[in-house]
């Protein structure tokens, strides 16, 4: 009777599917902590340590908050270089105090005073991570000294990511990560401590992009609160952004005219509205975050149905900027664990 020769095949132990579950499991957690870190991180997290005191500032190099500077420190303390842009109620001046860069804001149309007085009055009363720091100011001869973000605003994002500098941070999650910064400063805003604010110096893209300013850690800032009324849809008090003619698609549907070409626009007679006009225009400013790399379409595929909420005709339809935010968040986590393990479905 022939023996078998023993088989030359190692028998590979199975693993239970209760163990391959408890590591996804595990691994999702890890993924959870670290995106909460990433959230946090780099001045993000919601209540940063180590703000200073209303009224108080402190540059990156500075160990001690200092009070905001005076009319007679920013006069002699503070020295203009140049120039670096020019808007509708302002220019800005590349500064220096101290050896640090900072930028001076002067009124440059006496009109637009209240204006930029109303910019001011937001400035101090909204100092967080989402907002520009705010160093010093001079009320009398119209002047407002902030930190200076090299970087610029956010339309230059693009040429900036293609930097050799900063090509490292061109992919689809930093992108998204941009996007959720924004929406973040929507929600701030929209649920702020002064009551519910609408960004109204938003009319078409490039304006929007240039309220903004992109850190040198790549986040995101609101710099410009020139134009931001309150809404109190309860109380009755709703807002219109300005007295001309709005046009575009790029507008709330309610920001236009409703009457037609056959009836001239009037202001008196244009129906104000809330702050659903900033959630409809969310999907326009993170098609732009999101540019055309690889991975940005899935990303836009994944926020395709709270996108479509945003562009509801009738504004009650559509999400809270708290809505967007989550889901945007809920995109991220679900698109970098299924980048960490893109086998996962295939094992369970």
């Amino acid at each position: 009777m022939e023996k078998k020769p023993p088989s030359s095949r190692k028998e590979v132990p199975s693993v239970s599917p209760a163990l391959l579950l408890a590591a996804v499991l595990l691994l999702n957690a890890v993924l959870y902590l670290g995106l909460n870190r990433l959230y946090a991180s780099s001045g993000r997290a919601e209540t940063a340590p180590g703000v200073c005191p209303s009224g108080y500032f402190r540059l990156a190099a500075g160990r001690n908050c200092s009070p905001w500077l005076s009319c007679e420190a920013i006069g002699s303390e503070v020295r203009r270089l140049k120039c670096v842009g020019e808007g509708a109620v302002k220019k800005a001046f590349l500064s220096e105090y101290k050896e640090n860069k900072v930028v001076i804001s002067q009124l440059t149309n006496s009109e637009l005073k209240e204006d930029f007085l109303h910019g001011l009055k937001m400035l101090k009363a909204l100092q967080s991570k989402y907002v520009v720091q705010l160093l010093g100011y001079c009320e009398q001869q119209f002047t407002i000294l902030t930190e200076y973000h090299p970087l610029g605003s956010l339309r230059g994002l693009n040429e900036t990511l293609h930097i050799p500098k900063y090509k490292a941070m061109n992919t689809w999650h930093r992108r998204l990560m941009l996007a959720i910064d924004y929406v973040s400063i929507i929600q701030y805003l929209h649920s702020s401590p002064l009551g519910t604010l609408v960004m109204c110096d938003s009319n078409d893209l490039e304006k929007v992009l240039s309220q903004y300013l992109l850190t040198s850690d790549f986040h995101v800032l609101v710099n410009d609160l020139d134009a931001l009324p309150f809404v109190n849809r309860s109380a009755g008090r709703l807002v219109k952004c300005g007295h001309r003619e709005l046009r575009g698609d790029f507008v709330a549907p309610e920001q236009r005219w409703p009457y037609g070409e056959e009836v001239p626009f009037e202001d008196d007679l244009m129906p104000p509205y809330d702050e659903k006009t900033d959630i409809w225009k969310i999907p326009d400013v993170t098609n732009f975050f999101l540019g055309h790399i690889e991975g940005s379409d899935i990303v836009r595929l994944h926020l395709f149905d709270i996108h479509a909420g945003c562009k509801k005709t009738d504004p009650a339809e559509r999400p809270s900027a708290q809505q967007v935010l989550d889901t945007y968040r809920k995109v991220l986590t679900l698109l970098i664990r299924e980048a960490a393990m893109p086998g996962t479905r295939e094992m369970l």
